[in-house]
Parts: C-alpha cells; sequence; structure tokens
C-alpha cells in the first residue's frame, strides 16, 4: 500500500514491524520478518533516507519509527506536489505539440499509433487514463490490440472505472476466454454478447477512441481520436451493438452464461423506490448496506434499459411499468 511513496515490500513490512514494536534492533525485525539481517539492514537505510525510521541516541543499534501521522503526511504532501508538476508540464508540452503542428487540427483530432507494441502500449494508457467509463467491441481476432488486458483493467476497476463490453462470440470459444471473462465479471464489469462485432474499439470517457487500422500485411497500427464528431459517431456504433447483445453473468461454480435482458431486479426496485422518495444517492447507499459506486451503476443500467436520459424520465417509467406502487395522485 506504501508503495506510492516509494517503498517496496520489505521496505513497507520493515515500517510496520517497527510502527508496531515502537523500537527494535535489527535481529529483532529480521526473526519477526523472517528475513535476513542483510535485507532488514537495507530496508531500514531506506526507511531513514524517507524520513519514516531514524537510529536511537539512547541505545546503539536500536531503531525507531517516525510517527506514521506526521512522516507519511509529508510524503503524502511530496507526492502530490510532485504530481501537480507533472500534470503542468504535461499540460506544457500539449501546448507546445499543438502550437508546432503543422496540421493543427488534424493532429488534435486523430493520431495514428504504429507498430504493434506501440498500439498495445497506447491501449494499456487509454484504460489508465479513463475516470469514469470505458466502453469496448471485442472481436475474435484482435490484431495487435489484446482482447483484454487483465492488469490494467483490474488497476482502473480499483479506482472506480466501470467497464461495458461487448464481445464478439468467437472470443468465448479461445483458449483463455472463458477464463478471463469469468475475471472480468467477477470485477462487476458489464459483458454482453453479439454473434459478430463489426469493429475493435475502445473509448475512455466518451473523450478519446481508439480503433484499429487493417491492412494486409501491413505493420500493426490503430486510430487514437478525442472528443468529435468522429468520437461521438463511433460512441452511436457502441451503443447500438450494445442495446442488441445479450448480457453475460457468472453462473453456479464460477462458470459463464448467457441470458436475454431481463427488468430490475429486488435491489433495483429498492433502490428506485427510496430515491423516489427523495433520497440521495448515498443515503440509499447507507439504507442497504452497499456501495454508493453501485447504487449509481445500477441507476444508470436502469436508464440504459429503459433507453430513457434523465432520472426524471425513469421515475414516470418506474410507474408506468409498475416497478414501483406508489400512485402518483397521492
Amino acid at each position: 500500500m506504501l508503495g506510492a511513496i516509494g517503498l517496496d515490500e520489505r521496505q513497507e513490512s520493515a515500517y510496520r514491524a517497527l510502527v508496531a514494536l515502537g523500537a527494535a534492533e535489527v535481529s529483532d525485525l529480521a526473526h519477526r520478518l523472517a528475513l535476513p539481517e542483510t535485507d532488514i539492514e537495507r530496508a531500514l537505510r531506506r526507511l531513514e533516507q524517507q524520513g519514516l525510521a531514524a537510529q536511537s541516541s539512547a541505545r546503539t543499534g536500536r531503531w525507531v519509527a517516525a510517527p506514521p501521522g506526521v512522516a507519511l503526511g509529508a510524503l503524502l504532501t511530496q507526492q502530490r506536489h510532485e504530481l501537480e508538476q507533472a500534470e503542468l508540464a504535461a499540460a506544457l508540452l500539449a501546448k507546445e505539440y499543438r502550437a508546432d503542428a503543422t496540421e493543427t487540427a488534424v493532429h488534435d483530432l486523430v493520431e495514428v499509433v504504429t507498430g504493434a507494441s506501440a498500439v498495445a502500449h497506447r491501449f494499456v494508457q487509454l484504460q489508465l487514463g479513463a475516470t469514469e467509463e470505458v466502453c469496448a467491441l471485442v472481436t475474435g481476432n484482435p490484431i495487435a490490440m489484446a482482447a483484454t488486458d487483465n492488469k490494467a483493467e483490474e488497476k482502473a476497476a480499483q479506482r472506480g472505472v466501470t467497464y461495458r463490453v461487448v464481445l464478439d462470440r468467437a472470443v468465448l470459444s479461445a483458449p483463455a476466454g472463458i477464463t478471463e471473462l469469468s475475471a472480468a465479471l467477477g470485477r462487476e464489469e458489464q459483458v454482453r454478447v453479439v454473434d459478430r462485432v463489426p469493429t475493435k474499439l475502445v473509448v475512455a470517457d466518451r473523450a478519446l477512441a481508439m480503433v484499429p487500422l487493417t491492412a494486409r500485411g501491413a505493420e500493426p497500427a490503430a486510430l487514437v481520436i478525442q472528443a468529435s464528431g468522429l468520437l461521438e459517431s463511433l460512441m452511436g456504433v457502441f451503443e447500438t451493438v450494445w442495446r442488441e447483445a445479450l448480457p453475460l453473468r457468472l453462473g453456479a461454480g464460477g462458470g459463464v452464461s448467457q441470458e436475454p435482458a431481463a427488468g430490475p431486479d429486488a435491489t433495483d426496485l429498492e433502490i428506485l423506490s427510496l430515491l423516489l422518495a427523495g433520497m440521495t444517492d448515498a443515503s440509499v447507499a447507507k439504507q442497504l448496506d452497499v456501495g454508493l459506486r453501485t447504487v449509481q451503476r445500477r441507476v444508470k443500467g436502469l436508464m440504459e434499459l429503459t433507453g430513457v436520459t434523465t432520472r426524471m424520465q425513469l421515475g414516470w417509467h418506474a410507474y408506468e411499468k409498475g416497478w414501483v406502487a406508489r400512485d402518483l395522485r397521492q
């Protein structure tokens, strides 16, 4: 957990042990962590450089932990400052790039990425840069863009990024297709399947898209498209395929099963009733003992199911369909 401030696993273990003990000698920590004393010595030296530990002035050979609230707080503040400086540098470089481009409009909207390694790297970057949602069409012939990238998906999902994925049915018959699909469903990704996906496509936050360029015998390449009319059209293609696709779910024993589009389940109806009663998303989440993102994801799913664009429309639809029992005339 402390890798973000530059500590490896052994250094973090040593610091945690030192915090628990208050003070200890190298031999004590080595015995507690079942590690060689030389490793503990190196870890403590690193912690000393980070201001997280110091040698005791009262007793030679004894190490004491710096208070976590103070020491870690200082390191986190430094990390935030460095990130802010990096963001500023990135913004300045982007501005300089646009200013120097000979065809500014084209460079602003479309980038051509060439080479299997470069395409795969940009594919991962697109996912890791997402903050809200990743939408993807996955074909049975991914070329340079891998059908899945579990590490990138896992990291994005851990940050709360939601995934909507439509698979070409051929993907299910791939050697690792079911295993990777089960992992995706286990991360609460929304996955659907159709007989044939028109093209591979990835869209992050409806602001950045990536599609492969295919040419027989040519080096793998892809287009990276920023917010524009073309991107809106690609998003429209995704939404059309998404509506026609059938949901996949984890079945008994961890298997994957296909199910027809269904109406709201009991939890959806509870969420709807509480929202229509005037409760906020956060209050609903607390009332039902679920995560806030779970509430928001389910509401978004109901809006997609009913084809509405606002929560008010969703409320009227719920009454018309009989999903909630309260009479509007009351």
